[in-house]
């Protein structure tokens, strides 16, 4: 969608305009749009139908440049890419959640810890983030929505940064990590808390 949508925008276009503008968004960081896929990624959307090579020029020794601009085949899609991502909820897939899912396998003293670093390491972007939206490069060159965006980032930012907090407290007050009801780890085959585990190792290394 992100290079479908450039090319609509700034047609009749040429990979390296297009890439140059992504690398401006800071896209590879928040739309996984890599710039080495994008020349690749505009050769398929032609043969697919959606961009079409308008012209392919060369300046002196440098590589040739094809120029494009979207089909109606590519309007269409981007309209319906556009709006499927405005009215519905992608869950973007996160490392730490799956990660956090064998909680019980890290000491607590660790998991606690590593929490902690993650909302200093967010804080850290928090603060970049701010100073972005307080520059001229945003106030000035960037369109309004721009700075919205960022303001979105910001706020899932700091809700991660508190969460990082109540449950490294959690996780240092003991607090049990099995449901309700379930007395001890013995009725669950192969679970292990982070607790107990660190407690095993230190007792094998006497």
């Amino acid at each position: 969608m992100m290079i479908l949508g450039l090319v609509r925008w700034m047609q009749p276009v040429h990979g390296y305009d297009v890439r140059r503008e992504l690398l401006s968004w800071h896209a590879d960081k928040w739309a996984n749009v890599q710039p080495g896929s994008i020349y690749h990624a505009l050769r398929k959307l032609a043969e697919e139908g959606l961009l079409r090579a308008v012209a392919t020029e060369q300046v002196g020794a440098r590589p040739a440049r094809t120029t494009y601009e979207v089909t109606p085949k590519g309007e269409d899609e981007f309209e319906g890419l556009l709006r499927a991502q405005w009215w519905q909820v992608h869950e973007t897939p996160d490392p730490f959640v799956a990660a956090f899912s064998f909680l019980p396998a890290m000491p607590r003293e660790e998991a606690a810890a590593a929490l902690r670093n993650r909302a200093n390491l967010l804080r850290a972007g928090v603060e970049s983030m701010r100073a972005s939206l307080a520059s001229d490069w945003v106030r000035d060159t960037k369109p309004v929505h721009v700075g919205w965006m960022f303001e979105l980032w910001l706020a899932r930012a700091e809700a991660e940064i508190d969460w990082c907090g109540r449950i490294a407290e959690r996780i240092d007050s003991g607090v049990s990590y099995l449901p309700a009801g379930v007395d001890g780890a013995e009725d669950w085959p192969g679970w292990t808390d982070g607790a107990a585990r660190q407690g095993q190792t230190r007792n094998n290394q006497r």
